[in-house]
């Protein structure tokens, strides 16, 4: 079984570096979409996100990979990626006035108590979706070395190249000494419409979505989130997850609670089998009682252990990036060479945190972090 060996700081330039589209979530707070009138503009991206967790929150040295749109809302992006510590490392695109390419838009409201989030995309003529290989030269970007690369399935989802693009970029940061990283983050419309596109040979970008619906979806990332996880270390991802995006069986557990993570470990023996070198595989457990109050744990499963984190009763603010969150807590636990129990707890409270801010992305102090992994309580501090 192979073993989770992490570059020591001293030996690379760089401790973190992500692959992914950088998109803006627009947010209405708790007013329904058809109604609102004003947004908060996020700066976002599943892979982003763990990038500028890591600079912001935890003092690593980061970067971000991504496409770039010359426009106004680029200028912006870049702009608040320079704000959360993190290199832009960009394939640039010139805007054409009207159509594009684009910084992709995620629109998303909070919800309320029984009302739950709204999540809807324009991804039309996305700039990341035309990344693929020889987009970038990583043996010029891993020159001064690197500890851990990251990437995921959102990315992985948005055209027929960007997965080519993941497995070339997984490669080179291997070959530099790097643990490679992965998060699921499957998401059945990107897929679905990923599928149609594909079946409609179109190459890239986003195209109609096909009558084969779902099931086309999940067949689709099952083949092409297979193919990316032969050249992963970590990978991050729940009981669904792993089942729809790995195309798994998985155990039945009837009636077990979400918290309970014998259906996730009870899958975990399917993925070491299809994917012999995963040395960690990790999850969220969450029971959602309302859009603001919900159960939280986590699950670590390395080198063949697993490790189970406390359940928190958790007030939820707003709760996109809380994964993204769980996935830099641990990551840095990795990187500071803390121990598995300590790596999960930090992966767990930094996620928790991250549901108490508006926007994805860490507005948390490690000491912070810190003291509720160790068991701290929401007393004034004084």
């Amino acid at each position: 079984m192979p073993q989770l060996k992490v570059p020591t700081k001293g030996a690379a330039a760089r401790d973190f570096a992500a692959l992914g589209a950088l998109v803006t979530r627009l947010d209405p707070g708790v007013m329904p979409f058809s109604v609102a009138d004003s947004y908060a503009l996020h700066v976002s991206g599943g892979e982003y996100n763990v990038a500028a967790n890591l600079s912001r929150c935890f003092a690593q040295r980061c970067a971000v990979v991504s496409a770039m749109v010359d426009n106004p809302i680029g200028a912006k992006v870049e702009r608040e990626v320079r704000a959360a510590g993190v290199d832009g490392i960009y394939r640039r695109f010139e805007h054409d006035g009207v159509r594009g390419p684009n910084i992709a838009t995620v629109w998303s409201d909070r919800g309320m108590g029984p009302r739950p989030p709204v999540v809807f995309y324009n991804r039309a003529n996305e700039a990341a979706a035309l990344l693929g290989p020889g987009s970038f030269d990583w043996k010029s970007i891993f020159a001064g070395g690197i500890r851990w690369f990251h990437s995921g399935g959102i990315f992985s989802a948005l055209s027929m190249t960007t997965p080519e693009l993941v497995i070339e970029a997984m490669k080179a940061a291997r070959a530099a000494g790097a643990v490679v990283s992965f998060d699921l983050n499957y998401r059945a419309k990107l897929w679905k419409v990923a599928a149609a596109a594909g079946s409609a040979g179109t190459g890239a970008g986003l195209g109609a979505v096909g009558a084969a619906g779902n099931a086309a979806g999940a067949a689709t990332a099952a083949e092409v989130l297979s193919r990316i996880v032969e050249n992963v270390d970590v990978l991050v991802g729940n009981e669904e997850d792993l089942q729809l995006g790995l195309g798994l069986t998985g155990p039945k557990v009837e009636g077990a609670s979400k918290l309970d993570p014998a259906a996730f470990l009870g899958t975990i023996g399917e993925v070491t089998k299809r994917f012999p070198k995963l040395c960690a595989i990790a999850t969220t457990l969450r029971e959602v009682h309302s859009t603001n109050r919900h159960s939280w744990s986590a699950v670590l499963w390395l080198d063949g252990k697993s490790y189970v984190a406390p359940t928190m009763e958790l007030d939820v603010l707003d709760r996109i990036g809380g994964g993204d969150g769980f996935a830099a807590g641990l990551i840095y636990g990795f990187l500071a060479g803390k121990s598995p129990e300590e790596s999960l707890r930090l992966g767990w409270a930094h996620g928790a945190l991250v549901t108490t801010y508006p926007g994805d992305t860490s507005l948390a102090s490690l000491p912070e972090v810190e003291a509720l992994a160790k068991g701290g309580s929401a007393r004034v501090q004084r």
